[in-house]
């Protein structure tokens, strides 16, 4: 890698050790990666945020960092809602090393807008450079958006973060963001929300691994494009991918798959089935709720109470920005958080099947709750979490 001399100069530990120790972190990436050069970001999204996934070593590594983020900077989810986690019935020694946690770093200028969805907050556009550590937000930026960002690790996406550039690589270069696989959808009707989206995206993901894929057949809306990848970077590891016509890259570039090889998808094969075991909880907002998902969440809940807890999740702002709709969902008893989420929170391991409307917690909640999963349709989700039959 070629440094600039302000570059070497931190390498060198002029700017302190923990600028100097972030700085070696992005220089051995680049390395690794053959990258030429580091290039500045935009904004950084750091991941590694909640007391359960960090544990006390994490939080020990944090507390000694020293220095402030360059450029404007989010957490991932953490475990509890920072101002309601009495509420979820968040143990209290829980939260207290989880505000631990939060401290370290808003120590480093961090904002506390612990979300998966910085979209929501950050106006990013199209080739931007960002460092994003959250897979499903990176395939999004990455798709939906047309910037760019690999999909950071925790380190990586905070030494971005702190040195406001990222190596040169991967996904940054235009190059490198060329389809690897054709997956051709078909038997998809426009009624199909976004549960559906998900339960494509798992099992593309799944044929896709690490692969770029260009999807046809499809014309998916924002918010079905972000569970489309988002269960596609949960399945397997996909980081981008593009919609023939829909997303920017396959339209600006016009990607034509030609010589890849081609996958047929049958859209009866993953259209979600609701499950008729036992539900204990319902979840929604994996990744967060964008306002419209909450204002549909409400709609549809109206004149309901629910039998079972029914969880919805969502960013701070995107919460703050959609009173009528959260209240109205809460009036239901169904609860609105923000800060945290389903996946990394362990409110969620005290039930033994949770039912979800997404592909990315369909892959994750198993594993990161010990829970069995159902998938469904956000109406199915809500009639369930109400007692009612789901396709009442």
């Amino acid at each position: 890698m070629q440094l600039l001399p302000d570059e070497e100069a931190v390498l060198a530990g002029e700017s302190g050790g923990t600028r100097q120790q972030m700085m070696e972190i992005l220089v051995a990436l680049g390395k690794v990666f053959s990258a030429e050069r580091l290039i500045p970001i935009k904004s950084a999204q750091v991941s590694g945020a909640s007391y359960k996934t960090i544990g006390d070593a994490g939080l020990e590594w944090l507390s000694t960092l020293d220095a402030r983020v360059a450029v404007p900077t989010v957490l991932n989810p953490v475990g509890m809602d920072r101002v309601l986690w009495r509420d979820m019935g968040i143990a209290a020694s829980f939260a207290k090393k989880q505000e631990e946690v939060i401290a370290a770093y808003a120590r480093l200028g961090i904002k506390l807008e612990c979300t998966c969805t910085p979209y929501y907050i950050y106006t990013t556009r199209y080739g931007d450079h960002l460092a994003w550590s959250e897979s499903s937000a990176v395939a999004y930026a990455n798709a939906v958006i047309g910037a760019r960002t690999n999909r950071e690790g925790g380190p990586s996406a905070l030494a971005a973060a702190i040195i406001g550039k990222t190596p040169e690589y991967g996904l940054h270069l235009v190059e490198e963001r060329r389809p690897d696989l054709v997956i051709t959808v078909e038997g998809v009707t426009d009624h199909d929300e976004h549960a559906f989206y998900g339960a494509l995206g798992y099992s593309a993901g799944k044929i896709a691994g690490n692969r770029i894929p260009l999807f046809r057949g499809i014309r998916p809306k924002r918010d079905q494009l972000k569970a489309l990848g988002a269960a596609m970077a949960a399945s397997g590891a996909v980081a981008l991918y593009h919609v023939e016509a829909i997303t920017p890259d396959a339209r600006i570039f016009a990607y034509d798959g030609a010589g890849l090889e081609t996958v047929v998808v049958e859209a009866g094969e993953v259209r979600p089935l609701m499950d008729t075991g036992r539900v204990d909880a319902v979840a929604l907002g994996c990744p967060h709720c964008s306002a419209g998902e909450l204002q549909a969440i409400a709609d549809l809940i109206a004149g309901k109470k629910v039998k079972i807890p029914l969880y919805v999740f969502a960013a701070r702002s995107v919460i703050e920005a959609s009173p009528d709709a959260v209240a109205a969902i809460e009036r239901s008893g169904a609860r609105v958080y923000a800060d945290t989420c389903m996946v990394v929170s362990p409110v969620m391991e005290q039930y033994g099947a949770i039912m979800v409307n997404s592909g990315k917690a369909f892959a994750y909640v198993p594993d990161m709750c010990g829970a069995a999963v159902r998938i469904g349709t956000t109406d199915a989700c809500i009639r369930v979490a109400a007692g009612e039959e789901p396709d009442a």
